[in-house]
């Protein structure tokens, strides 16, 4: 059975027969198995089966001096952070639109390479991606804090914001399902260790009207959504569910009960993540890691989930960690 069809089956409520998975891993983390395989596709090496396609969070401009510039204008300092980096300022300097133009959500680079990938990789389930889809763009060009003033003292300019941002996603998911994909991944992260980071009002007033277009825009195409919010964020599962859901991320152990809510959910929502990277996977030790990627695995058997870490492993995993969870999941074609 291919893994696209595996992965369909979970998302459906489907026992399959097995559990599948897809690792991602930071640009340390990755260096250490791209030195053990003797190889930089680590997609194969590690049998991953989602198939990431598009531009994601947005072409970045190597400005030196760890400086990066996004498609949106942004400049990201990566002198700490080598994967995304931190927001430099903000570009939106007073609570307006006014001056200010999104790029171009057609542009050829953010398709270019989908065909050829998926004609390389078509047993993958094949997702396009769009990070920071909301909330996140919405902060990077106003600021963190500047936001959050803003939903309380300019509501109409927040709600104009998101809007838009919603409208240059849109735009894009309506060109990426011309192609054979599968679904639509939005990245936003909402959570912090303890609930929302603006409450569940506030997210229920300018988040969730847009969220549910763009949804829409997907499911009315007849492909699946994904999301990813770090955090403490089961509150809105209902909601999600509601609006057009199919599976979320990245399920960290560390702010919510795996086991509960798989079994809570499963049939009605999917969920990909799982395995602590702020616990097991960098502290622990590789029986350790086994033995809870084993109960992963159990608690997986009957369908609704992806196994992987809760998150993109950080470079203070240990590789003999990486290991131990990679071997012991793909182990599991062996009997399939």
């Amino acid at each position: 059975m291919e893994k696209r069809e595996v992965i369909r089956m979970v998302l459906e409520g489907k026992r399959p027969p097995y559990v599948p998975w897809s690792f991602s891993f930071t640009h340390e983390a990755a260096a250490k198995l791209i030195a053990h395989y003797a190889s930089e596709d680590l997609d194969t090496c590690v049998q991953n089966h989602l198939l990431c396609l598009g531009d994601s969070v947005g072409y970045f401009e190597d400005l030196g001096n760890n400086r990066f510039r996004d498609t949106f204008g942004v400049v990201w300092d990566r002198s700490v952070d080598k994967d995304i980096g931190n927001v430099e300022s903000p570009l939106l300097h007073d609570p307006t639109l006014s001056g200010y133009t999104l790029p171009d959500p057609l542009q050829d680079s953010i398709y270019a390479d989908i065909e050829q990938n998926i004609a390389l990789h078509g047993d993958r389930f094949r997702i396009f991606m769009i990070g920071f889809s909301l909330y996140e763009r919405a902060w990077t060009l106003r600021g963190m804090e500047n936001l959050m003033i803003d939903f309380i003292d300019h509501p109409r300019f927040v709600r104009e914001l998101f809007r838009t941002i919603a409208d240059y996603n849109i735009a894009q998911v309506k060109k990426a399902v011309t192609y054979d994909i599968d679904a639509v991944y939005f990245g936003d992260d909402w959570g912090q260790q303890l609930g929302l980071q603006m409450g569940p009002a506030l997210w229920h007033e300018f988040i969730k009207p847009e969220l549910t277009r763009m949804y829409r825009a997907v499911r009315e195409a007849d492909k699946y959504v994904f999301i990813h919010s770090c955090g403490d964020v089961d509150e809105l599962f209902d909601d999600l569910i509601d609006i057009g859901l199919n599976c979320f991320n990245p399920f960290q152990p560390e702010v919510m009960n795996v086991p509960a809510l798989i079994t809570q959910y499963r049939g009605k929502l999917a969920f990909h993540g799982g395995l602590s990277t702020q616990r097991t996977l960098p502290y622990g030790t590789p029986a350790e890691v086994r033995q809870t990627t084993r109960d992963l695995i159990t608690l997986g058997r009957d369908g609704g989930y992806i196994l992987a870490p809760a998150h993109a492993v950080e470079g203070d995993v240990p590789l003999e960690n990486m290991l131990a969870f990679i071997d012991e999941t793909t182990s599991q074609l062996a009997t399939a």
